[in-house]
């Protein structure tokens, strides 16, 4: 191992390196689409609002003279504060398959995470998880979503030999839009609504206090989740510019209970699909085609990042209507746009209710990222 040298990034040339490296190792994988490296560069910067409330550290391996190897470790206060167990988190990880490689990298994210008194080591997540979370395990012969990871088979053995563990796997579940709902979800959907409910759209004459309102739902509906981080009100605004781009308020639905908004859903055209072959390159003529295939030809794929129904409106019958209004609406008019399937992602694998519902949509389980974790 002495022959493999750890870098700690710093400066705007390493961290362009950090970013490259993936495109490299994936360079014979069909199903492997490179990320805009603008967007990678903000992402992984202070631009990033998550940086406010965490510390972070990014590292290249390196042998040879070449980049083999990256990993990041973060700490974040937010989840600190909600649970105060000492877990710190790893993440971006990818490598040549060298378990040597593997075992630099790892043990330096968690001397990191242990110098600053952690005591658990848990990921990936790229960089939280309200981002890209866990290590792609099965689904490997398609390629991935807007924000989803898209990892190396061999990456999860080799965390494994250095003796991190499963702790939680995630779902994404793919849904075929041009097939029906199965006749006896049809049949609850065609009744006509409770005199209490209105499914409608986004408003984007209100933009930023519908971001606002669905923020609040989020935050409120997956408060007891797993692993749950709020989004706060920095993350908020972020977010909301971050979507106006790509959001299309066919593809949104807000349930109003009394008049008051309930639940959301928002899916986002599947950017990875226009940018497909451009090597994460917007110039000189990546623009171009991005605009023409968003525009012009159309993407046929999205996914659902987004989704919450409050607490207090889901447990009674009605509430449990109301993901089935929001998916229907979307689909409907989806299908008018000429998109033809849609990724639910993700879902926690003990998540049974979620997970239910997706399946008596039809949807299948078409991908498992996993979270590990390892005592420190």
């Amino acid at each position: 191992m002495s022959d493999i040298k750890i870098i700690p990034v710093a400066g705007r040339a390493l961290l362009d390196r950090f970013i490259l490296l993936p495109e490299r190792l994936h360079r014979d994988d069909p199903q492997y689409i490179a990320p805009l490296h603008l967007e990678r560069q903000e992402a992984l910067t202070p631009k990033n609002p998550f940086f406010g409330h965490a510390e972070v550290q990014f590292w290249l391996a390196q042998k040879d003279g070449r980049d083999v190897g990256r990993i990041s470790a973060q700490i974040d206060q937010q989840g600190l504060a909600l649970r105060p167990d000492g877990t710190g988190q790893f993440g971006m990880i990818a490598a040549e398959d060298d378990p040597a490689i593997f075992k630099a990298l790892v043990d330096t994210a968690a001397d990191w995470l242990r110098a600053r008194g952690m005591r658990r080591m848990q990921g990936p997540f790229n960089l939280n998880i309200n981002e890209e979370t866990g290590l792609l395990v099965a689904g490997f012969d398609t390629p991935p979503m807007l924000l989803m990871g898209h990892d190396k088979a061999y990456i999860g053995p080799r965390l494994e030999q250095l003796g991190l563990v499963k702790e939680k796997d995630v779902y994404a579940y793919l849904y075929d839009m041009t097939v029906d709902v199965p006749a006896s979800v049809r049949r609850l959907l065609d009744r006509p609504l409770p005199k209490e409910l209105t499914v409608r759209q986004i408003d984007f004459e209100r933009y930023n206090e519908e971001i606002r309102t669905v923020t609040s739902i989020f935050n409120d509906a997956w408060a007891n989740n797993w692993g749950f981080v709020p989004l706060t009100e920095t993350e908020t605004d972020y977010l909301a510019k971050s979507l106006k781009p790509l959001l299309n308020p066919h593809l949104t639905s807000v349930v109003e209970r009394n008049g008051k908004p309930v639940g959301f859903l928002i899916a986002l055209p599947n950017l990875n699909e226009a940018i497909r072959g451009l090597d994460g390159k917007l110039l000189p003529f990546g623009w171009a085609r991005l605009l023409w295939r968003l525009k012009v030809k159309g993407v046929k794929t999205a996914r659902v990042p987004l989704m919450g129904v409050r607490r207090s409106a889901a447990n009674d019958m009605i509430g449990g209507l109301l993901p089935f209004l929001m998916v229907d609406m979307v689909r409907r008019e989806g299908l008018k746009r000429g998109f033809t399937h849609i990724e639910l992602s993700w879902i926690l694998e003990d998540n049974l209710p979620m997970r239910r519902m997706n399946e008596s949509l039809g949807a299948t389980a078409y991908k498992t990222y996993r979270i590990y974790e390892k005592q420190l």
